[in-house]
């Protein structure tokens, strides 16, 4: 078996692995300006996508154009959301060349497409060979799994991205499947999370504080998995969020799939507490001046309705935003995040409002993906998925590990 990274190698975003120049993992973009996609155009027989966000599953459709139909597998909820997503890239970019798809090749998916539930071991047919791949819960957002290929010489395990502790969303995964090799990402090899639940506290403390000073929150979030996290935690602490973007179509979706949620009952009623925000009428204006709770998209301010709030609550320090999600390099979350100023309408502009950055991740932190791997000690470990891969895999084979950290466009012999 051999693998090619076409992308999220050493980086996050656009993550892409190839299998034997025939299937394909994940097929994802990296959110910057302009989008990046992978490092080449594959054309395989078929692609296994590991979860709906959009640096796994963004550029899918693209895979579809001319007589191109690859089989496409994937859990039912990442169906939902791949569509969700590819129709938000074609408004922000569908009449450019920054978009290498059209709605056309969205609507082929459903040509091609075939979903799988957790556990439920599937052939598929790629470059003459046979895999059985199995999907397992990976603990991430809904629907996102571990992708284990086997081709009855190599068992292969693509982690995809995962979390190892629960989230009021969803389960972590306790998947340990046997495996010869690894690819693990490491988003957050060089962190240590706060415990949930202080976290929790200490952001839900934050907000009723702001809010009885007389000042509005401002909370980016993810669509898919955030959002309806934040949901469940200020529902959980007698806080009405409005709720605004992508995130109220994910949440609709994701509740379609109960059997992929840690309580779907929670979520019922997380939702029936908020508020979500329809855009019309001058609504944003006025909820922004009205002491409340927005969580909004994009979680890395990098478009939707967030940037008709932040240019409303940006002049007054009682105001408050609360960074929620990691914040890529070269986004303008980073840069608020950094050097808190933020460019609104072409116009680079300072924030008052104070900046907060709270860690809510779904990613396994180091001590989590040091106990994930410890289960393959045996294995070879490519790591990818992080912007500190060759350090955390120097730090591995101090331990024992069989580690690296492939470049773009390596070519790795399992």
């Amino acid at each position: 078996m051999e693998v090619e990274f076409l992308g999220g190698a050493r980086e996050v975003g656009r993550s892409a692995v190839l299998v034997d120049d025939a299937l394909l993992l994940d097929y994802g973009l990296l959110t910057a300006d302009p989008p990046q996609y992978p490092v080449r155009d594959p054309e395989p027989d078929a692609v296994v996508v590991s979860h709906g966000h959009l640096d796994h599953v963004g550029a899918v459709p693209a895979l579809l154009k001319g007589d191109r139909r690859p089989t496409i597998h994937w859990t039912p909820p990442t169906a939902d959301l791949a569509r969700t997503l590819a129709r938000d890239t074609l408004k922000l970019h569908g009449n450019s060349p920054l978009c290498p798809f059209s709605e056309e090749h969205v609507a082929r998916l459903g040509e091609v497409e075939e979903p799988h539930a957790y556990g439920d071991s599937f052939v598929v047919e790629a470059g003459g060979t046979e895999y059985e791949v199995t999907l397992f819960n990976a603990g991430h957002v809904p629907g996102s799994a571990h992708v284990l290929v086997d081709d009855r010489d190599t068992r292969l395990l693509y982690t995809g991205d995962f979390h190892t502790d629960d989230q009021r969303l969803v389960s972590g995964t306790i998947a340990r499947p046997d495996a010869d090799a690894v690819i693990c990402e490491s988003t957050y090899a060089d962190v240590a999370h706060e415990e949930r639940r202080a976290v929790e506290d200490r952001w839900a403390e934050s907000v009723k504080t702001t809010i009885w000073e007389g000042g509005t929150v401002v909370a980016p979030a993810f669509a898919i998995g955030r959002t309806q996290e934040l949901m469940l935690v200020a529902d959980a602490n007698d806080l009405t969020p409005y709720v605004d973007g992508m995130g109220v179509e994910v949440t609709r979706l994701v509740r379609r799939h109960p059997e992929f949620l840690r309580d779907s009952e929670a979520l019922r009623r997380a939702k029936g507490a908020a508020r979500f925000v329809t855009g019309r009428d001058g609504q944003r204006e006025r909820i922004a001046g009205d002491n409340e709770l927005i969580v909004t998209t994009s979680g890395m301010l990098a478009g939707g309705p967030v940037h008709s709030y932040l240019p409303k609550i940006r002049g007054n320090p009682t105001n408050k935003v609360t960074l929620t999600g990691y914040q890529v390099e070269g986004t303008p979350g980073r840069e608020l995040q950094d050097h808190g100023r933020l460019a609104i309408n072409g116009r680079v502009r300072p924030v008052s409002a104070r900046v907060e950055s709270y860690d809510f991740s779904a990613h396994a932190d180091r001590a989590g993906l040091e106990t994930f791997l410890d289960a393959y000690r045996r294995a070879r470990i490519l790591l990818n998925h992080g912007d500190r891969c060759g350090p955390f895999a120097a730090d591995l084979r101090a331990d024992g590990f069989d580690a690296h950290a492939p470049d773009l466009g390596d070519r790795i012999e399992l």
